[in-house]
């Protein structure tokens, strides 16, 4: 686990909400403090599509994001906001296979970014959650290196915490 402040908040927003920036990562859930508090959970409801769909578990970020922009905009800055997203299960197994190739993919059950507004900081939290408990902490430093990475590839100003 590594923690970022995320320093450009402006900027930040912009890659969050108006760009691709996050779109290929998983939508895991979110809460949005404005007038009033708006809880979204990213957990994919099969029963809703036609049967036959081949569906994540979790709504990629591009498909909910417009609709936490339309709550998150206007002339007031929410009071806080919070959403965890996870690298999708490909991603995942790509990550294992470049720095851990004897972990099981299935093992693992998520690679997580939070990030959180609490009114005046911008935050990201890394996690790694295994479904059996492990020792070694090899995913966990290459998803903080691989996280850290993607901040400054994507040029996304970051102090660590």
């Amino acid at each position: 686990m590594i923690a970022f402040a995320l320093t450009n908040t402006k900027e930040f927003m912009s890659h969050l909400l108006l760009a691709d920036t996050f779109d290929h990562f998983s939508f895991i859930e979110g809460e949005i403090v404005t007038f009033n508090t708006f809880r979204i959970d990213g957990f994919i409801q099969k029963d809703f599509f036609d049967t036959g769909a081949d569906l994540p578990e979790y709504s990629p970020w591009k498909n909910v994001r417009d609709f936490c922009f339309s709550v998150i905009k206007g002339k007031r800055t929410p009071l806080s906001f919070r959403f965890i997203f996870s690298l999708s299960r490909r991603n995942i197994s790509r990550l294992i296979a470049q720095s851990t190739p004897s972990l099981d993919p299935d093992s693992v059950q998520g690679l997580y970014m939070n990030i959180q507004f609490d009114g005046t900081r911008l935050s990201c939290v890394t996690g790694t959650s295994f479904k059996t408990f492990t020792m070694d902490k090899t995913l966990e430093h290459a998803w903080d290196e691989t996280v850290e990475k993607f901040l400054e590839q994507k040029q996304i100003a970051f102090e660590k915490m």
